[in-house]
């Protein structure tokens, strides 16, 4: 039996203001559903993904801004990073988690799974785009 996450409902204020910051940082819409002023249901997909996220009007009783480690995987942070900040999305520099805790910069070994980086949506929702190199073909 197959158990798969296909979508996430992430908190938000303001479903137009999110609705374009989740298209500009480059999210397929998928679906603007409404169903009278009770309800909204926006969906999207980050490139490439799998899993996708709502947000609405009616969807969710978590506070807006509450989701945390929402995680995105990308083949290379630094151009992750590139492409973002080219969309205007507001993104913290790429960091590792080495001996002494979290360091700027990408992991000096670029292990799979130990460079970051972080942005949040204009709620305060948190994303973390991690690392995770195409292995041999």
């Amino acid at each position: 039996m197959d158990f798969r996450l296909e979508l996430v409902v992430l908190p938000v204020t303001d479903v137009d203001r999110a609705k374009d910051f989740y298209t500009r940082a480059g999210f397929r819409l998928d679906v603007d559903h409404r169903a009278g002023d009770a309800f909204r249901v926006v969906q999207f997909t980050p490139p490439g993904s799998a899993c996708s996220i709502a947000v609405g009007v009616g969807l969710t009783t978590a506070p807006p801004g509450s989701a945390a480690g929402l995680h995105l995987v990308v083949d290379d942070v630094e151009a992750a990073h590139r492409e973002l900040t080219g969309r205007g999305v507001p993104v913290g520099e790429p960091f590792h988690f080495g001996a002494q805790g979290r360091a700027e910069g990408v992991d000096p070994e670029r292990r799979d799974y130990a460079s970051f980086l972080s942005f949040r949506d204009p709620d305060g929702n948190e994303w973390l785009v991690q690392e995770v190199r195409p292995g041999p073909a």
